[in-house]
């Protein structure tokens, strides 16, 4: 009998939403077959089965679980094994008589902002989530403000702004981060953005030649996409560079990676980042879309923004934060270390390797 357990899908939430299970209780399942839906505050995950057998549920749809709970079991026979019933969880997600099942969150937005369930029931979907609510709602409706102290108003963070929030705390609290800034001529990045969205047909920007540029530092850079081991003796080096990129729809700040960054051409690369963008939208990300990252690059382009530190986050090395141009041309790029893996002359040799990219993107 194998004992199906939640994995730690990642660094900033200690519980997640099991939303749907994709195969009935006791039904026949297949190694590598989805099997059951969970949510964490940034995506919903489909989790696989490892082995072949029957399926038996341990918990209803609607659970809160921790990492490393037993949620379920797979046998060889279609017999239940015998198990003690989980206590209920108060306010868990049940499905409706005649209706869609609908998640916690979901219908906690649902009663802030005035939803029906005759109109989640509109969606013709079978698990009604918070993304799903979201796209009901007006784009610029919020939970509402409530009385504060001192004759105030006191505003609820959204679940993604909390996750934000845990991860810039885990990271003051434990990495010890160092700064350094160039001055970069982005003209010649520029022109060529404009000549590749022409012959691609896709938008390509700073984010996408960033992205390039990037990677093409990792041959010669690779401790700026690597991993520091639990123990803090050594470091993980990643056999590609995994380059994360910030992306705020106004629905909260996600960093989505682009996996084996150095293997994409411009016109892949825009496409990726466009799909990206579209799921910040609605916040459809999956786990694995938000994972892996050695590299962060942060973008501001608030045009005023001359100078931007930003916090290298748990489980990467760096972040690169990229800035409009101010006169133009020239901006101040700058990237934050973790100490404990890049020292400030690596840092400094880095910077002037992705200068030289930057500044001279036709022949570098």
């Amino acid at each position: 009998m194998a004992d199906i357990r939640v994995p730690k899908l990642n660094n900033n939430d200690a519980e997640y939403l099991l939303v749907e299970w994709l195969v009935e209780d006791g039904a026949p399942i297949r190694s590598g077959d989805p099997m059951v839906i969970v949510e964490t505050s940034k995506a919903a995950e489909e989790l696989t089965a490892e082995e072949t057998g029957h399926l038996h549920h341990g918990v209803p749809a609607g659970t809160w679980c921790r990492p490393a709970q037993s949620i379920a079991h797979i046998t060889a026979s279609a017999a239940a094994p015998a198990r003690r019933e989980p206590a209920a969880v108060p306010g868990h997600a049940v499905p409706e008589a005649d209706g869609p099942l609908i998640t916690e969150p979901a219908r906690a937005l649902m009663n802030e902002m005035g939803i029906t369930e005759d109109a989640v029931r509109a969606l013709g979907v079978a698990v009604v989530r918070r993304t799903d609510v979201e796209r009901l709602a007006a784009p610029a409706a919020r939970p509402a403000d409530t009385p504060g102290p001192a004759g105030g108003r006191r505003r609820p963070l959204s679940r993604v702004q909390r996750a934000v929030g845990r991860a810039v705390e885990t990271s003051h609290q434990t990495i010890p981060a160092a700064y350094t800034a160039v001055r970069m001529d982005l003209g010649p990045l520029l022109a060529r953005a404009t000549r590749l969205t022409r012959e691609t047909r896709r938008p390509v920007g700073l984010a996408e030649l960033f992205v390039m540029a990037v990677a093409e530092t990792y041959a010669d850079h690779p401790m700026f996409f690597a991993t520091l081991t639990p123990d803090g003796t050594a470091a993980d080096i990643p056999d590609a560079p995994h380059i994360g990129v910030t992306v705020d729809a106004g629905e909260g700040l996600f960093v989505p990676v682009v996996h084996d960054a150095a293997r994409m051409g411009v016109k892949e690369l825009a496409t990726l980042l466009m799909k990206y963008r579209v799921a910040a939208a609605g916040g459809e990300f999956t786990e694995r879309e938000l994972s892996g990252a050695g590299m962060v690059i942060t973008l501001h382009t608030e045009p005023d923004v001359v100078l931007a530190i930003p916090y290298v986050l748990p489980g990467t090395a760096c972040a690169l934060a990229v800035t409009p141009p101010s006169d133009g041309t020239h901006a101040t790029i700058g990237i934050a270390y973790d100490h404990r893996l890049v020292n400030g002359r690596d840092a400094a040799l880095y910077m002037g390797r992705l200068k030289q990219i930057i500044e001279t993107p036709e022949t570098a």
